[in-house]
Formats: C-alpha cells, structure tokens, sequence
C-alpha cells in the first residue's frame, strides 16, 4: 500500500457555480490550525498551551483525545504540501504554534520552533503555494494562562511582541498574515460556556477577554508591519446569519442580540465603532478601557477573513446566561455531521453584509467546510457526495455574492486534513483528505478531488481570457 491513496470519488456537477465572477488572481486555498495537526506536542522545545491542558482533563474531549499526535504534520509536512500540490490550490492558511515559538509567552525564543515555520514557509513557495499565516489559533501558552490568561491586559501586549518576533522571522517571504482566529469562540466558548480551553464560565472574564483580544489584534496589526513592510493584515472572524424562531417581538430582540453577540461585537471596534452599546449594557461588564484602545482596536485593516459554517435560528431565554438567548433546532432541514444546518445562502449573505455595512475592501473566506462519517472502501477509496455537495452550493454562493460586488479573493477550504476536533476529539472529520489516525495513511477523498476539478476549470477560464 502507498503512503498517499487517491479517491476519485462520485460525480457531483460544479456547474452551478458561477467561476467566471471570480476574480483571476482568486486565492484557491486550504485551511488548519497548529494544535489540530502537527502533533509532536512535547517536541524541539514546544511548551504546553491551554489546549494540552485542556484536552489532558478527563471528560473535557470526546474519547478522551487529545492533540500530542493529531495527523504528525509536525514530521510529515513535506507529504502534505505534496497532497496541496495534488489538489492543485495556489494558497495555504496555517497557524503557528505560540507554544512553540515562545514556551514561556514571552521572554525567550525556541530556535527549533522558529525554524520548522521558516523551512514550511520556504517549502510551500516552492511548491508555488502562498503561505497565509494566523498568529492566533486559540493556543495559549499555558505559562501566560498560568499568569491570568486573556483577561489581563499584559496577553495581549505579550501577543503583540510574539506577534513581532514571527514577522521578523517570517516577513520577507510571507506577506498574507491574520492576527486572531474566530476570537468570539475564545472568550465565549472558552471563558462563558466553558466548552473549549481554558473551560471557564465567567461572565466577566470572558468579557475582558474579548476586550483583550481585540486589543491583542490592533497592536499585533501595527507590531507586523513595523517589521514587515509588504505586510498585509487581517483577522478572521466566526459570523452567522441570525434569524428570530418566530415573530414574537420577544424573539425579535432574542435576534438582535445574537447578533450582537456573534457578529456586531467583533466587527463593531476594528472598523472604528467601537463596542456596540446595546451589548455592554446586556453584558453589563465594564471593559477595561485605556485611553486610545479603541484607535489601536481600529488600526486600518488590509482584508477581512469570514469564517461560515450555519444560520443561527434563536428565541429569548429571559432565565439564561447572557446575552439571554437559546438557539433552536429546526427540524426537517438538512444537517451536516455536527448537526449543523446547512444553509450555503448565508454565506452569500454574510459577504454582502461585510460590503454594504463595513465597507470591506478584500474579504477571503477563510474557513467552509463540513463534517460527515466517512466510509473507507474495500479498495481504499473514500466517496463522500454529501461533503460534495456542501462545498459545491457554498462556492456557489460565494460566486454569486461576487457577482453582486462582494470583494471576495480567495476561498480556504476547511480543512485540508481530517484532525484533532477541539472538543469533538477525532470523532468528526473535516477533512479534503482522510487521516487513518492508527497509520497517518492519507487518503484523498472525493471532495478533495471534486475541489481540484473545479480549481482546474477556474484556472482554464483566465487561461483562455488571457
């Protein structure tokens, strides 16, 4: 058996999507996160992040998982650009490992941490593949939690200076960078749900965290282009369409919050809005507020990374936590694996929205994707039309939303490989390519060939309109 199979999966028509309203430098790209694939977790100096110690607590991870081996895209780097190379995308978004880079949070650098970025950097721009570099994909060091985490302001002037250190490293080859990942799921689901790492429920904290957060991302903006002139900066962002369960003005209101809690709170203080007022009075947390924060939160960003996975359908919930709202599940509607709905016309929504009400002058799509039981044949093959299908009518929406004048350039699909699922364990598979987790054996599946085929018509038609 080969160490990389190939499935050629099932016939599911790309037609339907509208590849001539994308632009002809249209960034093609795959998507992971540190802690999700590379493994060697105790390795060349790595330290432990919250999610080591988060996913090493019983009972917090289904099966009791944990990410010490994920895919060991930590040794097997080279066979994975390969697999993009395969699959014909010209982008690659990946994150460095905080823990990795600085074991301590701050203080000294880890030689060996650094130099496995600068060898995968070099490598996939050989491979004609650019590297799209997220500072932040929820792995805290755990000697910075130790020290009060996120709620206190020193994180993000700690994340600031790593976020110096990587670009000095890193920034005269990298020029595609994104400050924080889907911030809303490390203060909401991290510090007031207590779902991922560090697992607390407090209110208060979680709203400093945020605070933080976004406090974190102005200055790392201004950290990597003092260090890297060619530099051009994001953040990614985790945004639903928000729709009330009923007419019930009770509901009504149920949905602005949502919103609000979702979408307007991270979106709101980087285009200088600040934070939205109807929020902090639900939260009813004072933010820990320096004079001229809100400038820094709102430093001028070079694009805006969208992250879309399902609508969220909700009704009040006068007895719960913050922000007093309790989504509903709709039934008779298609679901994914993660019991998701699917709803790909949110996605078209969300980019038009990025456009007419923030004035979004580049937006990628920086996550999309979903999750379904794969089934390997006697052969080794995987087919997975259901997967197909997801990705075919979400990259119609995008299109379309392109069509209509949304900026869109680039689309990450989510993710590249199946790995280590945050609090799902490796229960849920993502993936483009099938990971037997027992041998690390890659497999490309149907979808990851059906995303080629719809990548080599793409790059026909500037071909032909050349």
């Amino acid at each position: 058996m080969t160490k990389t199979q190939h499935s050629e999966g099932t016939s599911v028509s790309p037609d339907r999507i509208d590849l001539a309203a994308l632009p002809h430098d249209f960034l093609w790209g795959t998507a992971t996160a540190a802690y999700q694939i590379e493994g060697a977790a105790a390795e060349d100096g790595r330290a432990p992040s919250i999610w080591d110690t988060f996913s090493h607590t019983p009972g917090k991870i289904a099966g009791d998982d944990n990410g010490d081996v994920a895919c060991d895209h930590y040794h097997r780097w080279r066979e994975d650009i390969a697999l993009m190379r395969r699959l014909g995308t010209n982008a690659y978004r990946l994150s460095v490992a905080w823990p990795r880079v600085l074991p301590s949070g701050d203080g000294a650098v880890n030689p060996k941490g650094l130099a496995f970025y600068d060898e995968l950097v070099d490598a996939l721009l050989e491979a004609d593949i650019t590297p799209s570099v997220t500072l932040y994909h929820w792995d805290l060091p755990q000697a910075l939690q130790d020290r009060g985490g996120w709620p206190e302001r020193e994180t993000a002037e700690h994340f600031a200076a790593y976020a110096s250190v990587v670009a000095e490293r890193l920034g005269d080859r990298v020029t595609h960078w994104a400050t924080l990942n889907e911030p809303s799921c490390s203060a909401w689901i991290g510090h007031l749900e207590g779902k991922m790492a560090p697992g607390w429920t407090d209110l208060t904290a979680a709203v400093r965290t945020s605070y933080h957060l976004l406090l974190g991302h102005g200055l790392a903006v201004q950290a990597i282009r003092a260090a890297s002139a060619d530099a051009r900066v994001g953040i990614v962002n985790n945004l639903s369409t928000v729709y009330a369960a009923t007419d019930r003005p009770e509901d009504e209101a149920a949905a602005v919050r949502h919103d609000g809690h979702v979408n307007r709170w991270w979106l709101d203080p980087v285009h200088g809005r600040g934070f939205p007022s109807d929020m902090r009075e639900v939260y009813g947390v004072e933010l820990p507020e320096h004079p001229g924060d809100l400038e820094t939160i709102a430093t001028p960003l070079d694009w805006l990374g969208l992250n879309y996975y399902f609508p969220a359908y909700v009704e009040a919930a006068p007895d719960g936590p913050a922000p007093y709202v309790r989504s509903i599940r709709r039934p008779d509607v298609p679901r994914t694996g993660m019991d998701w709905e699917i709803d790909a016309s949110g996605l078209e929504t969300l980019l038009l929205r990025l456009r007419d009400d923030y004035g979004a002058r580049k937006i990628y799509v920086t996550e999309n994707g979903s999750a379904y039981p794969d089934v390997v044949r006697p052969d080794g093959t995987i087919d997975d039309p259901e997967r197909q299908e997801y990705l075919i009518t979400h990259l119609a929406a995008a299109a379309s939303a392109a069509r209509k004048g949304a900026p869109l350039a680039g689309y990450f699909a989510w993710s590249l490989l199946d790995n280590f699922e945050w609090a799902y364990g490796y229960d849920k598979r993502f993936g483009l390519v099938h990971v037997d987790y027992a041998t690390q054996l890659r497999t490309i599946k149907g979808t990851g060939h059906r995303y080629a085929d719809i990548i080599r018509r793409h790059v026909g038609l500037v071909r032909r309109a050349a």
